[in-house]
């Protein structure tokens, strides 16, 4: 399907302690108004799947009359992005179903009551949370947890995806943390993509055993080796982001693997991957990639990040 991926608004009900979003950019929106505009705009263009994401789009009052409209403009998948607290009040998460969402992801970040808390900023949202996961798997939609890898969480991973396939759900993406706009200088919540893997592997041969769809975004194939098969490029697929400021092709986006380095060349991934992103492979180098292909570094990093 091509996907438009609408980013309605900054603004959140949370803090994470790893996101891109600057006080700044918090006051940014797209109106109601112009969001309808966007949907028309899309259908027109042959898309026929939407996702309305943010910030937090359920704190927005408008969010079930947008999720009618896209219902009504005919597209065939209308996905709702949320940390799922709002979602805890039952009935919010089964109006959204009701008014025509069909996919659901929910950001987890991480299973573990004490860490989430701290990784949100707010004491007490875990139970929330929780809930709020409960609560949309039960309305029957399809639901997709969303789980950060940073220095912090990539340890606990299998133990996470182990929690979230126990809450009922049968999807997750595995997100690995960006050093851009407001986590530009938070050095130290990225970690090498080399050292997440021990856990991706134990959490993917556990995605294969318990029958659950599970993707990997932004680590490259010629790392995950053997797993390969559960890399994904959300732009292998046409996707328009639209956002307050700008509308652009995911491909472009500086949050997508952008940048081919000299080991790419002759990789058997080359004609399907994307290449690595760019904020990392400006802190870390092209070591691990190079090692990967028994071929020597070019690109050193500006900064070396600790080895847990």
């Amino acid at each position: 399907m091509a996907l438009l991926d609408v980013i309605l608004g900054y603004d959140c009900n949370l803090a994470c302690d790893y996101c891109t979003i600057t006080p700044a950019m918090r006051a940014r929106a797209l109106t109601t108004e112009q969001v309808v505009r966007e949907l028309r705009a899309g259908r027109d263009a042959g898309f026929d799947a939407v996702s309305l994401t943010g910030g937090e789009p359920t704190i927005r009052r408008d969010l079930l009359g947008l999720v009618r409209a896209a219902r009504q403009l005919g597209y065939a998948s209308i996905k709702v992005q949320s940390n799922g607290l709002l979602f805890a009040h039952a009935p919010n998460v089964q109006r959204l179903v009701e008014a025509g969402a069909t996919l659901l992801h929910v950001s987890i970040h991480t299973h573990e009551a004490t860490r989430y808390d701290a990784l949100v900023r707010r004491e007490g949202s875990h139970p929330q949370m929780v809930a709020g996961l409960r609560n949309a798997v039960a309305t029957g939609a399809e639901v997709v947890a969303d789980l950060i890898l940073k220095a912090d969480t990539h340890a606990a991973l299998p133990d996470a995806l182990r929690w979230v396939h126990a809450q009922g759900v049968r999807a997750a993406h595995l997100w690995f943390v960006s050093l851009t706009d407001g986590n530009r200088d938070n050095v130290a919540s990225l970690p090498r993509m080399g050292e997440t893997l021990p856990a991706v592997h134990e959490a993917l041969a556990y995605a294969r055993e318990s029958g659950m769809d599970v993707r990997s975004l932004h680590i490259p194939r010629c790392l995950l080796g053997a797993d390969h098969g559960h890399a994904w490029d959300p732009g292998s697929v046409r996707v328009r982001v639209v956002t307050p400021e700008a509308t652009f092709d995911l491909a472009d986006s500086k949050l997508a693997g952008s940048v081919h380095v000299a080991a790419c060349e002759g990789c058997t991934f080359r004609a399907v991957c994307p290449g690595i992103r760019r904020d990392y492979l400006e802190h870390v180098g092209d070591a691990e990639f190079a090692a990967a292909r028994g071929q020597p570094a070019t690109h050193a990093g500006r900064v070396r990040l600790p080895v847990a």
